[in-house]
């Protein structure tokens, strides 16, 4: 696929991350919970009360209070220690910091009233024997920013994650890679169903124009955002 080749070999180190934050360099972070988590949430609870909510690269997204606030519990990961000091500074929250005996280097900063833990350590060093598995997962920001030639590791890592009763909810975007080239990167529909669909259901949701001024002063045309919905076959 050509769109997929015009951004196989861009790849952004964690360090490139971390100075983005240090610099503020931060345009994905959104100080408003993401109105397609709000429009959505009702399918990803799914009738379920103190869901175990997954956010890969959560950055200081506000979307995890407003889940702890409903009742839900959130467990992050972030390599930016400056994205999650500024989580609880921003949200007036107090937070214990401790060693993860499973990850050496790692630190876990908790809030218990809120049960809000966010693990500040490489993705790739989180599994399954850290926290369980999740109950949903809400992926805006990481799936698109990861090196496209690790999404096969990130899939099967986050599938690791998922319990049986699990509803992932995805955003990704599509844009003409020519004109960007990521991050946030492209991931077409076709991408994910070859990553999750052998062992989930994978349902469009929504799909909308994100052309905003930011995207069409970078020179890009077209963006589109598309939110799926992914949970485990059942058998």
């Amino acid at each position: 696929m050509w769109m997929l080749a015009v951004q196989a070999d861009r790849v952004m180190s964690l360090a490139e991350w971390e100075e983005r934050w240090q610099q503020n360099r931060i345009g994905f972070h959104r100080p408003h919970v993401n109105k397609l988590l709000e429009r959505n949430i009702k399918q990803v609870v799914n009738g379920r009360t103190g869901v175990r909510f997954f956010f890969p690269l959560c950055g200081k997204a506000v979307d995890m209070k407003w889940l702890a606030d409903m009742g839900h519990s959130v467990v992050g990961v972030e390599i930016a220690e400056k994205a999650i000091l500024q989580f609880y500074e921003d949200n007036n929250m107090r937070y214990a910091v401790e060693p993860v005996p499973s990850i050496p280097g790692a630190k876990v900063y908790k809030n218990v009233e809120k049960s809000i833990s966010i693990y500040h350590c490489d993705l790739y060093k989180f599994n399954s024997c850290v926290e369980g598995q999740f109950g949903a997962i809400w992926d805006r920001g990481s799936l698109v920013a990861i090196n496209p030639e690790d999404r096969e590791k990130y899939a099967s890592l986050l599938l690791s994650l998922m319990a049986e009763d699990c509803r992932y909810l995805l955003s990704t975007l599509l844009y003409n890679p020519e004109q960007h080239k990521g991050p946030p990167f492209l991931v077409p529909n076709e991408q994910i169903l070859a990553l999750f669909g052998s062992s989930c259901d994978v349902q469009l949701l929504d799909s909308v124009d994100a052309l905003d001024q930011r995207w069409r002063e970078a020179g890009l045309d077209f963006m589109t955002e598309n939110t799926h919905l992914i949970a485990p076959k059942i058998d």
